[in-house]
């Protein structure tokens, strides 16, 4: 049976040997031929043309020639990392150092040579052009960036750990959705973070991490960076905050400063001990600095009149706020305050307010007299008008009397006499009076004056409104015009044509000058009120 099977497969064998001994007699023939010994090189399309570290590897072969016997070199243009036998393997991977971003091809020309043993030679020169190839920038793993608490924490990424193989310029391009809220990188790979008291709660329970990009140029390639954030394990001094946040505050005597503190701790707010200040002037009270919670003070002062000193016109000084926690660490800033001298404002008001009122007071005063005048001399109007047909009836009746005497006393001649000399001497006397207007005043005289009076008191009573409604308000008081509109109010009431009314100059008024009866007056009067004052 074993004899069997050998048979069987030295049968199967005998066709196998007749195709390859076919195929090596074609083969001689190839290689023995009359035509001339060439070397054959693959025939893909720019199969030279490669590109950094992707490997070429091919046969070389040769046709034509007297000889089978071939042995194959390089003439020239072998380089570094280049592998060639004498067989015609070559193999050869170009690295990524040969091209770069601005020369991105570069051409090598290799010579390669065959030779049988017939002594025949053949050569041919390839030019293999490498194109360059650019790498991602990589990342190494980065140092942790811890953060304080209410500070604006700044973080600069390693650049010993973020390289590009190529040397290309590289870039940090932020991934916005991996970034906390309120964190900035920038293109230069500078982080700033100032985490609320929301994001350091979060990163006290344990670390987080964020992602960025880091970018080559001009092509674009990205590698994704990573960043671990935690905080500090320090034991950070508290801070504060203060509203507005001006290092100098400027203000004048008697206005009110007042500055916010919101007081912070890394540690808890319960961590915070003292927060207090220490002046250069010991006239700023202790008192001024207000506690309202355990984490807000306020500084509320207000210097008084007095705080600057004449000839001074400013006084500068500063005042250092602090703050203190159970290990003393302490946190301070410096606040300077110029507080400039001011006249006390109040005090002219007050002193213009009087000039306001004490005209008035004087222009009622005047349309009193006048109002009074006025009755006199409308009374004395009243008299005159009866005066004159009294007078007349006068001379009437002693002009009788004197005719009648005879009649009278017409046998008693010393009765008559009596008579006659009562009545003449009545009659010349009541003409007297008459001539010089002792007995009823003239009445076209006594009218002119009533009308003056009138038409100065209602003058008076006009420029009094007027002069009680422009300057009735505090502002209005304080312009350089009111000194002349109120020489020029005075002026009316010193009038010399006041002479002509006969105003008695030790006159007193029976009414006393009050707000109200002022106003009464003069409408538009307004009386200084308490926070005016």
């Amino acid at each position: 049976m074993l004899t069997k099977g050998i048979h069987k497969i030295l049968i199967l064998l005998i066709p196998v040997f007749v195709v390859l001994r076919a195929q090596g007699q074609d083969n001689m023939k190839n290689n023995t031929s009359t035509g001339p010994l060439q070397l054959v090189f693959p025939a893909e399309a720019e199969w030279n043309v490669l590109y950094e570290g992707k490997e070429v590897n091919f046969h070389l072969q040769a046709k034509g020639g007297k000889s089978d016997s071939l042995r194959y070199s390089v003439a020239s243009g072998l380089v570094k990392d280049m592998k060639f036998d004498s067989t015609g393997h070559f193999v050869w991977t170009p690295g990524f150092d040969i091209a770069d971003r601005i020369n991105t091809t570069k051409s090598f020309p290799v010579v390669f040579e065959g030779q049988n043993s017939a002594g025949e030679t053949a050569s041919r020169e390839i030019v293999f052009k490498v194109n360059h190839v650019n790498r991602p920038p990589q990342v190494d793993e980065l140092q942790p960036f811890y953060v304080q608490y209410k500070t604006q924490n700044v973080y600069k990424i390693d650049m010993g750990a973020v390289r590009d193989q190529d040397g290309d310029p590289i870039v940090f391009v932020p991934i916005l959705e991996e970034m906390p809220e309120g964190m900035k990188l920038s293109a230069a790979g500078e982080i700033t973070w100032e985490p609320s008291s929301q994001q350091f709660a979060i990163l006290k329970k344990g670390p987080r991490y964020m992602e960025f990009y880091v970018e080559d140029q001009p092509s674009k390639a990205r590698t994704k960076g990573r960043l671990k954030l935690d905080v500090t394990q320090m034991d950070l001094a508290p801070d504060f905050t203060i509203i507005p946040q001006n290092t100098v505050v400027r203000s004048a005597e008697n206005n009110r400063i007042n500055l916010r503190f919101t007081l912070s701790d890394p540690n808890g707010e319960e961590d915070i001990t003292t927060f207090n200040f220490i002046s250069e002037n010991k006239n700023v009270p202790q008192s001024a600095l207000v506690k309202n919670t355990p984490t807000s003070y306020e500084f509320i002062w207000e210097p008084g009149y007095e705080f600057v000193k004449d000839p001074f016109d400013t006084l500068s000084f500063n005042i250092i706020f602090y703050v203190l926690d159970k290990a003393q660490n302490k946190k301070e800033r410096t606040i300077k305050f110029v507080i400039k001298n001011t006249v006390d404002e109040s005090l002219r008001d007050t002193y213009v307010y009087n000039l306001y009122r004490g005209s008035l007071v004087n222009a009622w005063g005047l349309i009193e007299q006048m109002t009074e005048k006025e009755g006199q001399l409308k009374r004395a109007y009243t008299r005159a008008k009866k005066g004159k047909r009294s007078r007349s009836l006068l001379n009437a009746s002693l002009g009788a009397t004197t005719g009648l005497a005879p009649v009278i006393a017409t046998k008693d001649q010393q009765t008559r006499g009596y008579i006659t000399t009562i009545g003449g001497t009545t009659v010349a006397t009541v003409g007297t009076l008459e001539a010089t207007e002792v007995i009823g005043k003239s009445v076209n005289g006594l009218l002119d004056r009533f009308n003056y009076v009138m038409q100065k008191k209602n003058e008076l009573q006009n420029k009094g409104d007027v002069f009680a409604r422009e300057w009735g308000q505090k502002s209005a008081r304080r312009q350089p015009d009111f000194i002349r509109k109120l020489d020029e109010f005075k002026a009316l009431m010193n009038l010399s044509g006041l002479v002509a009314l006969e105003l008695d100059a030790n006159w007193e008024n029976k009414k006393e000058a009050t707000d109200v009866a002022i106003k009464k007056t003069f409408k538009d009067f307004v009386p200084y009120t308490k926070d005016e004052n």
